[in-house]
């Protein structure tokens, strides 16, 4: 990957404040048996995602209200994920358990089953101490923030007893038991049918999360030979220094088993972080920039577009820009992504964290997905993977995450603006500032980029360090 991003926390010694606000970047998040991932709180939300559905009438759906719920592997999620039945259930809604599958696997589901809704129950890549609730459309897309906020209104503002169905349409919930095999069968298909993975040599890592049974699975049966790490999971061991946070252990098998390539997803499999067969970790702006060039270069690239977030790496923009490809970017946040990707037609997109979209087959990043997109691309070019990862040359990059008490808008800072001026002006036009709030975790995330290691880093602590005084 070149340079890898430095990232540290800033902790004060205050609490952080209590806002009474559900949703962040990607659904709901917190610490479990805390709001609001307590067993009341998860009730009310089940009941208010059951008032909403219960107000539509999706053309092609049946009038009888149905949900697919499913969740990775943490202690918490058997308590989530009743309790979010139970409030369905009591609004009339129908609900169809599918147990431990990635979160692009509900996306897909969602559609396919002509569910009115799915539900993710997972914290991502948090520790299993976290956890969350992600929330599907029947189109398989996330919610819109609109509805996000017509959820919070019921559960603070409204009386939801006063929905209720009468007794004798309660709903019901049942079991799916196939549900993995519809999504190996899913994932596999976006894989060309003229080619398998025999001959290659993969080490996986699962996050001891949602894909530890179906991911070796769609490798596997597609030729490839997996040696598979981070795949016992036990409720509590979930992106516990496993996963796409720690590549650092898949980068020693890699090399210990002399494999082609390492994958490691996180724990509700949604983003991917590849190694090659060097040892190297490649982030998102590494599996994008692959994909980007080969789509271009066989005429499936839509606009001749990428899609990229502010935090993607000016090597990924330079490289881009020379083959003749346009960068747009958006907000933090794979919605937003898709978002961007769904209104002007785009078809490729992601975050350097991994999260990967290709619009022509998942309507959310998807790990497995685009780990077999990049080992299409290998096959197809005849090429190793550390050949294609040279052609991303990464700019440096210094990224410091502060804890802060309060989120106060940073243009109302004093000092601030200047500051940031400043250290403009001492980058040159030689790099980028970018900083931003957390939209899952009570910190703000100071990024320099620039040529110069040792500078970017003393400006970087610079900001954090202005940054925890005043917000701390």
């Amino acid at each position: 990957m070149g340079e890898t991003a430095i990232e540290r926390v800033y902790m004060t010694k205050k609490e952080v404040k209590t806002v009474t606000k559900l949703f962040g970047t990607d659904g709901i998040r917190g610490r479990a048996n805390q709001f609001p991932m307590t067993s009341d709180t998860v009730v009310k939300i089940g009941q208010a995602i059951g008032v909403i559905l219960n107000r539509q009438n999706k053309e092609g759906l049946s009038p009888l209200k149905k949900v697919v719920i499913g969740k990775d592997t943490r202690l918490s999620g058997y308590m989530i994920e009743q309790a979010l039945s139970s409030g369905l259930n009591s609004m009339g809604i129908h609900v169809q358990l599918v147990g431990p599958l990635p979160t692009p696997g509900i996306g897909y589901l969602t559609r396919s089953m002509r569910a009115h809704a799915g539900i993710v129950i997972s914290a991502s890549h948090n520790h299993y101490q976290d956890n969350g609730i992600k929330i599907f459309g029947p189109d398989g897309y996330k919610f819109a923030e609109s509805l996000e906020k017509e959820i919070e209104r019921l559960v603070f503002d409204d009386d939801l007893n006063k929905h209720l169905p009468n007794s004798e349409n309660i709903g019901r919930t049942k079991r799916i038991d196939d549900a993995q095999g519809r999504y190996i069968v899913f994932a596999k298909s976006t894989f060309p049918l003229e080619y398998t993975l025999d001959g290659l040599r993969i080490v996986l890592d699962t996050a001891h999360g949602s894909s530890y049974r179906v991911a070796p699975a769609i490798f596997e049966e597609l030729g490839a030979e997996v040696i598979q790490i981070g795949n016992d999971p036990n409720g509590t061991n979930i992106n516990d220094e496993v996963g796409a946070l720690y590549p650092s252990k898949l980068a020693e098998e890699v090399l210990n088993y002399r494999a082609d390539i390492g994958i490691s997803l996180d724990g509700d499999a949604d983003r991917v972080i590849i190694v090659d067969e060097l040892g190297r970790v490649m982030n998102g702006d590494h599996i994008l920039g692959i994909c980007a060039l080969f789509m271009k270069m066989h005429g499936l690239l839509k606009n001749n577009t990428l899609v990229v977030t502010q935090m993607s790496n000016f090597g990924l923009e330079k490289a881009m820009t020379e083959n003749g490809i346009k960068i747009v970017k958006t907000q933090v946040g794979d919605k937003h992504v898709v978002e961007e990707m769904k209104k002007n037609a785009y078809n490729l997109g992601g975050e350097s964290s991994g999260h990967i979209i290709f619009l022509d087959h998942t309507t959310t990043g998807d790990g497995c997905i685009a780990a077999l997109s990049v080992l299409a691309v290998m096959k197809q070019m005849k090429k190793k993977i550390s050949e294609l990862n040279d052609f991303i040359k990464d700019v440096p990059q210094v990224l410091i995450n502060c804890r802060v008490k309060q989120r106060t808008n940073l243009a109302d800072i004093k000092g601030y603006n200047e500051l940031v001026k400043q250290v403009e002006k001492e980058l040159d036009g030689e790099g980028r500032i970018f900083v931003r709030y957390s939209g899952t975790e009570p910190l703000i995330r100071v990024l320099v980029e620039g040529f110069d290691k040792i500078k970017i880093t003393e400006m970087a602590e610079k900001l954090a360090h202005f940054l925890e005084k005043e917000l701390a």
